[in-house]
């Protein structure tokens, strides 16, 4: 995986999380219990966890380059804020993990940006 191809999968982690992107969950509803409370526990994600929506393959890249794919991604940071803010009481679907607060999405974001970030060397 290219740091773009990275950061342009984050981008659409963080639209599923600002509204944007409603792509529904792929989990059977009685998994759900049991992947929040992995979810909101101290473990990090799988490394070898295969996106079903994805496949092992890649997306095609949709930006023009790398810098153009950060600055989409730093906006969808900024609307995903300003959804919040907006409906702090809102439950947005995660694919994976079902529905999910603001505080569910915060835990689900720093532990999927981590994992990521760990696949190119960079810490927080």
């Amino acid at each position: 995986m290219s740091a773009q191809h990275m950061i342009e999968h984050l981008i659409l982690a963080v639209r599923t999380g600002n509204g944007k992107l409603n792509i529904g969950c792929f989990n059977p509803p009685e998994k759900i219990p049991t992947l929040k409370r992995f979810l909101m526990s101290g473990r990090p994600l799988p490394k070898e966890f295969i996106n079903p929506l994805i496949g092992e393959g890649l997306l095609p890249l949709e930006y023009e380059n790398l810098e153009e794919a950060k600055l989409v991604l730093e906006k969808e940071l900024e609307d995903y804020y300003k959804y919040f803010e907006e409906h702090p009481d809102a439950s947005l679907v995660n694919p994976t993990f079902g529905e999910l607060n603001k505080n569910e999405w915060d835990v689900f974001h720093e532990k999927h940006f981590t994992h990521h970030f760990g696949q190119f060397g960079i810490t927080q």
